[in-house]
């Protein structure tokens, strides 16, 4: 369960002491991700688009680790994500993988379909177990069919995706091991809530870094407050620190994204 905190939170584990203030909270959270509004790409499509599309939309829950996509195979559906979280990894023939892109409640799984290629050379895997909506491929290819603000919104989600899978790519050549996990983390947060049921070593796996490495660099983010790290666990617990000790890719691609689309909540 990924809990949703607030930017700056001196002391999350209290939160949680009042059982009557948590079941509340999950019962909302419940009620939020169950709407496909939470997506933001569903959320800006126009309300005709949205009403014709909602009948096709399956709401399924996504399991940690769960293969939504596959290199080379040909994808019959697209995934609006609302809670669970999609890395989209590239490999190696040796079966080394490193994220090259994020997918959550921001914006889908199946940028091939819009892109035209059918099949995709990532593998989309899920990292965070939560609610996605999933939506034929004929209705997105119908969509991208015919002019109009729902074609213009998917183009621009493919944009959106490009300029992520770019920027990480730079990221990882020419930064630090600190600033990398840090724009991970702040990148995770705005998806799918700032504590996230993840290990030091699928952080590793996500960065193509070492355990040992991220482990230390975790460690010092933890004595100086910044997020607090239990078995499987990493809470964001003073996020305008964080974004303070990470690169510039971080805001380079949320400005991209608020350029493509200005409607959306895009950190």
């Amino acid at each position: 369960m990924i809990w949703l905190i607030s930017e700056v939170v001196a002391a999350p584990y209290k939160r949680r002491s009042d059982p009557h203030r948590g079941a509340s909270r999950r019962s909302w959270e419940m009620k939020a991700h169950d709407d496909p509004r939470s997506n933001q790409v569903l959320a800006a499509l126009p309300d005709d688009a949205l009403r014709k599309w909602l009948p096709q939309l399956a709401r399924v829950d996504l399991a940690l680790g769960q293969v939504v996509a596959r290199p080379g195979v040909t994808e019959r559906h697209v995934y609006f994500p609302t809670s669970a979280i999609v890395a989209m990894l590239s490999g190696t023939e040796d079966g080394h993988s490193m994220e090259v892109a994020v997918v959550g409640n921001d914006s889908m799984v199946g940028m091939a379909l819009i892109l035209g290629g059918g099949s995709t050379p990532l593998r989309a895997e899920v990292r965070a177990a939560g609610v996605a909506y999933r939506a034929p491929a004929d209705l997105i290819e119908e969509a991208l069919a015919q002019p109009g603000p729902a074609q213009r919104l998917l183009l621009r989600s493919a944009m959106e995706r490009i300029a992520q899978v770019g920027q990480t790519a730079v990221c990882s050549r020419h930064h630090s091991l600190e600033q990398r996990v840090c724009r991970w983390l702040l990148m995770s947060a705005d998806r799918g809530g700032a504590d996230m049921a993840i290990t030091h070593g699928l952080v590793a796996c996500m960065l193509g870094a070492r355990r040992e490495g991220v482990t230390e660099v975790l460690g010092r983010l933890q004595d100086d407050g910044v997020v607090a790290c239990s078995r499987g666990h990493v809470a964001v617990l003073d996020r305008p620190r964080l974004a303070q000790r990470t690169c510039e890719c971080y805001a380079v691609v949320a400005k991209e994204c608020r350029r493509l689309r200005p409607e959306s909540a895009v950190a």
